[in-house]
């Protein structure tokens, strides 16, 4: 079996790697495990030298990443850059905190002491999508070395040359051999590596549809798992909302890495006393938009990751435009190579419709008109998930509980485009997935929470 790079723009072959077989890729856990065991008897002093290292390792090579991350999935090298230094940001973020965040925490009782640890719990097997080839893996590993653990990474498999330069990066940064290593394997092969004695355990990005397939083995397995998976985030734009800051701050949150991200904004849920005016400024942001080869520096819109997921994104504008919404822009597959689609604006869009219940994963947004308020906060809730969410409106106050109470969403932000930071937690609820990455709340997922009792 063999891995191939595809590049979106050009259809041509970047890289063939051959697959592991299984006994290899148990092998690599078995010493993964081995290193772990050492490494986790280190101060958190000792394991942020590494991590500061493969900070300042991702810095000074950025540029060649963010040139392997355009060829292999057609990210434009800006944004390129921008995720490395993202990922770089998280390294030193938990090299500062991790010992702050996993400090022993004093209960009080009867006892002449008790506490609170937060112990390692092995190595954790990461299963990663495409979307985000270096900056879904960093958010994952900063936190679980600095807590510890060990890790592999099952990347995805059109990405397998950003895999192995990440395997690099930990290794040229001076973190034992083996502590953290690449498994070039295909998905097929997932099972086998949780069900591996030595994977305590996993966590996923992916879609929804995979991690119910990890999720279910893993808990055959009684192994934790942390799933961050779809999301179709809806941007509220209630009536008194600045129209030049919500057209501004909706292109923004639905172009981000070309729409393939499971926060990017897909719904927006427009109060009708407002929708034309929005419509009319959020068109004009959409189709200012340009697309063209990531290699180049001006390009903010490259080609989709692959051609079939372009093509089921263009069948999902199709089959709501039959059903009766209204396309504003965009909506056609472009003439020549490269798996491009344009930014592209529905309206109209009713519950029933593709661009109502699905996810859709690339540069489409998705109008919603309702009456009022409280329509727009129950067309919000009204999804199969729950990663983040927007409010745009001048009344803050009224933001401030429209977000934090009546949202179902991991995160809410008001007048401004959702997006990760290492230092809030991140991840959602419904079929969004479970658990938290990022910020104290993320590094304490893959540890043992341990009770002390000294009589």
């Amino acid at each position: 079996m063999t891995l191939q790079a595809i590049n979106p723009m050009t259809g041509a072959l970047v890289a063939t790697y051959t697959a592991m077989a299984a006994d290899q890729a148990a092998a690599i856990v078995t010493q993964a495990h081995e290193a772990f065991t050492a490494w986790r008897r280190l101060g958190f002093a000792e394991r942020a030298q590494p991590m500061r290292s493969a900070a300042a390792i991702l810095r000074h090579n950025a540029s060649d990443y963010a040139a392997l991350m355009a060829r292999e999935m057609g990210k434009p090298v800006k944004d390129g850059m921008a995720e490395i230094g993202k990922c770089a940001d998280v390294c030193e973020f938990f090299a500062e905190h991790a010992a702050q965040f996993l400090a022993p925490e004093p209960v009080k009782t009867e006892a002449r002491k008790s506490f609170v640890t937060f112990q390692p719990l092995g190595v954790v097997l990461a299963v990663m999508p495409w979307n985000f080839p270096f900056w879904q893996v960093f958010r994952f590993a900063a936190p679980a070395l600095m807590a510890g653990n060990g890790g592999v990474l099952k990347h995805a498999s059109n990405v397998p040359g950003a895999a192995l330069a990440i395997e690099q990066v930990f290794k040229q940064a001076g973190f034992p051999e083996n502590l953290f290593r690449t498994l070039m394997i295909g998905s097929k092969e997932v099972d086998a590596v949780i069900a591996h004695p030595r994977v305590a355990a996993v966590t996923l990005t992916g879609s929804t549809g995979a991690g119910r397939a990890v999720a279910r083995k893993a808990g055959e397995m009684l192994k934790k798992t942390v799933l961050e998976l779809g999301g179709s985030d809806p941007y509220l734009i209630l009536g008194d909302a600045d129209l030049d800051l919500a057209a501004k701050v909706s292109a923004k949150g639905r172009m981000v890495n070309g729409g393939q991200s499971c926060i990017a904004a897909k719904r927006f849920i427009v109060v009708e006393s407002v929708r034309k005016d929005f419509e009319t400024r959020f068109t004009q942001a959409m189709a200012a938009v340009k697309m063209g080869d990531p290699l180049a520096e001006d390009t903010q819109l490259g080609p989709q990751a692959r051609h079939d997921l372009r093509d089921e994104l263009h069948a999902q504008v199709e089959q709501s435009i039959a059903k009766g919404a209204t396309l504003l822009l965009g909506g056609q597959v472009p003439p020549g190579p490269g798996a491009f689609y344009p930014p592209t604006i529905l309206t109209d869009v009713k519950p029933g419709m593709p661009a109502y219940e699905e996810e859709l994963f690339g540069p489409v947004a998705a109008i919603i008109p309702v009456a009022n308020e409280a329509e727009a906060i129950a067309a919000a809730n009204d999804s199969v998930f729950g990663l983040g969410a927007a409010v745009l409106t001048q009344d803050l106050e009224r933001a401030e509980t429209i977000a934090a109470q009546f949202i179902d969403s991991g995160c809410v932000f008001v007048n401004a485009a959702v997006r990760s930071d290492q230092r809030m937690p991140f991840g959602g609820v419904k079929d969004s997935g479970y658990g938290r990455e990022l910020s104290a709340y993320g590094i304490k997922e893959f540890v043992n929470i341990k009770g002390v009792y000294i009589a």
